[in-house]
């Protein structure tokens, strides 16, 4: 299938009779066109007739890129430039937002599509009725062949395009291969929501390597145990696991989506406990399928927009109080729980059953409960379960051994699959896997694990150099920051507003950006930093750089809770005194009143370290790690509580700025 709808020979465009353009382009277009598109596409081919005289190359127009659910108006391979074209037609303004989008295009490009890795990109904004500006290309502090947008009107295009080819001199592109080049995308999991909602498969929007070799075989061996339950009329939980930014989320809105159809009778939910999670994917769903319909020329209204996509992706709280409420078996026949590791112990889900529920009489862990759900159906039934390991941030979070001491307890009938990889030690499992060692019904698996992070497409080793240096282990993190270094980089800083400027000059086009801390890392307040002020998660990651509550400007700060489970593209880490090295161990905090106090408790310890766990493997891109400077005048901030964690990390190798 082709990813534009027309491509040929710019000598051809030219003689090319335009209606019969239009005609090709709306045949091949997904939707019914409007007659607003159309004069779009005919004042677009006017102004590339004239332009491209004397040129010689190849054009495309609608140029698809799944990852983004969009599309670039016109692509011209010409000599050595790859020129990625944003209209806008009859617009007297060169719009920020119109920028952002042509440079998210040649960005796209660059990072995903394989023939356009070595080449110059040059993104131009056409604004066609808006004053000339100066023509000038410039490369931005990357330096990886991927120009600053430069603006031009529908008079100044050709002379644009003759002054990049004499100026950027490089290898002439293969113009007639281009087009074939594989394309190998990383989305963040709100753009593998929205594109797998909308019907791409999982192919169009994810890489090609080994790493999504390894999530397309994990896809089929999950989707093999749901046709199996179903052919043979039983009940099964599957157990996958992954390293942090592997894909376990990816999974499960493809499987999710998969079985959306009614028709199929295989209806799935995807549940999570992870509140900000939930409310920025259904409302990201809910705006693209308002702008899908708008420009469809039909109305859709917010609520039922957000009734849609509530199905999809649920909070398994509601989940849960809905199948406390009603006896029935829920209309899902897969329940899909992202973190399964952090579902609630039996203490913690009476406790809040009791006192925020009424239900005085609750007498099981959240997992027990969540199985029992699906249990309830006749016939078959699927659970399961995407694990995190070393992800359990919050008190009363059961670890992944309630799932199977549940399924010891009351479910001897279920047919059990389990990632082979479940016997690390950071699931925390061993135990009960011993004891369901006996049982019939119990299968290991290869294909459950997922091995490779995807969520930075420049460095898949970023979450082995976390692990390494939370375990305090400099010669191995030294030795991988080595392997990763050249493509994302990652630098040290005292100084938070020298942070969030290499924050700013890192990021181009609509790359997110953001301050991320602990939330026990309450003595950040002297840096503009207070953790305890609450933040919305939709507005943090979803509104634009002119909106104060965004990430974008730097002021609301995300903590673990707010972020785990997702993503922005470059974050800067701030690092509190809750967290501290003394020696060559951990030592860890919390304050209270007016001063720090110990942490003693185990598994309080392990929750602060799998707090800085996930703070540090948020970023797609690129990091500024942030150790403040003790104040001699505040004992709350004394430089023994900061000094030795700069100086362990800086030992590391990351370059301070």
């Amino acid at each position: 299938m082709n990813r534009y709808y027309y491509s040929d020979r710019i000598e051809q465009f030219l003689q090319t009779d335009t209606t019969h353009l239009i005609g090709i382009l709306a045949e091949n277009s997904e939707f019914e066109i409007l007659v607003t598109q159309r004069n779009a596409w005919r004042e677009q081919i006017a102004i590339l007739k004239a332009t491209l005289q004397g040129f010689s190359g190849q054009i495309l127009f609608e140029y698809s890129i799944p990852r983004m659910g969009a599309r670039i108006d016109v692509v011209l391979l010409i000599g050595a430039c790859l020129f990625v074209l944003e209209f806008k037609v009859g617009e007297t303004e060169y719009s920020a937002h119109a920028m952002d989008q042509v440079w998210d295009y040649a960005l796209d490009l660059k990072n995903f599509h394989e023939t356009s890795h070595n080449a110059p990109i040059i993104p131009i904004l056409v604004a066609t009725a808006a004053k000339s500006q100066p023509l000038q290309l410039k490369s931005g502090v990357h330096n990886d062949k991927v120009f600053v947008p430069v603006k031009c009107n529908a008079e100044t295009l050709h002379d644009l395009l003759t002054l990049t080819l004499r100026e950027v001199q490089d290898t002439p592109l293969e113009t007639a291969t281009w087009a074939q080049g594989r394309y190998w995308p990383t989305p963040t999991i709100i753009e593998a929501a929205i594109a797998l909602y909308r019907g791409h498969q999982v192919a169009e929007i994810s890489r090609s390597d080994a790493g999504a070799i390894n999530l397309r075989e994990t896809t089929q061996a999950i989707s093999g145990i749901i046709a199996n339950a179903k052919a043979k009329g039983h009940k099964a939980i599957c157990f996958v696991t992954g390293v942090p930014g592997a894909g376990k989320t990816l999974v499960g809105l493809n499987i999710a989506t998969k079985h959306l159809d009614a028709a199929d009778q295989l209806y799935s939910v995807f549940l999570s406990g992870n509140d900000p999670l939930v409310k920025v994917l259904q409302e990201a769903l809910a705006r693209d399928q308002i702008c899908r319909a708008k420009a469809q020329g039909q109305m859709l209204t917010k609520g039922v927009a957000h009734s849609r996509v509530r199905a999809f992706v649920q909070n398994v709280h509601h989940y849960r109080d809905d199948c406390v409420s009603n006896p029935l078996p829920p209309a899902d026949h897969v329940a899909l729980f992202d973190e399964a590791q952090r579902a609630w112990n039996k203490q913690q889900t009476c406790k809040f059953m009791r006192q925020k529920k009424g239900h005085g009489d609750f007498d099981q862990s959240e997992p027990e409960f969540l199985i029992s759900c699906v249990d309830r159906h006749p016939d078959w039934g699927v659970v399961i379960c995407l694990v995190g390991g070393g992800q359990e941030i919050n008190t009363g979070e059961a670890g992944i051994a309630e799932w199977i001491d549940a399924l010891n307890r009351r479910f001897r009938n279920w047919h059990i699959h389990i990632s082979k990889r479940l016997t690390d030690k950071e699931y925390d499992a061993q135990r009960v896997l011993k004891e369901i060692a006996q049982r019939d019904h119990v299968t290991y698996h290869d294909d459950l694990h997922l091995s490779v992070s995807m969520r930075s497409y420049r460095a898949e080793h970023v979450s082995q150099l976390v692990k390494e240096i939370l375990d305090v282990h400099p010669a191995e993190a030294r030795a991988t920051l080595q392997k990763i270094s050249a493509n994302y980089p990652i630098v040290l800083t005292r100084n938070i507003h020298r942070a969030k400027e290499w924050l700013r000059q890192q990021a181009r086009g609509s790359e997110r950006y953001g301050l991320v801390a602990s939330s026990s890392a309450e003595r950040l307040r002297p840096q503009c930093i207070h953790v305890k002020a609450p933040m919305n998660p939709i507005h943090w990651f979803l509104a634009g750089k002119d909106d104060i509550r965004s990430s974008y400007y730097l002021e609301d700060v995300a903590t673990e809770f707010d972020i785990q489970g997702l993503e922005l593209d470059w974050i800067c880490v701030t690092w509190d005194g809750d967290l501290r090295l003394t020696g060559e161990q951990w030592r860890h905090f919390s304050f209270v009143g007016k001063r720090w106090n110990r942490v003693k408790q185990p598994e309080r310890q392990k929750y602060l370290e799998n707090a800085y766990r996930v703070l540090l493997t948020r970023a797609r891109q690129g990091m500024v790690i942030v150790v403040p400077e003790g104040d001699p005048s505040d004992p709350t901030r004394a430089a023994e509580y900061y000094d030795p964690t700069f100086k362990y990390l800086q030992g590391i190798g990351f370059p301070t700025i």
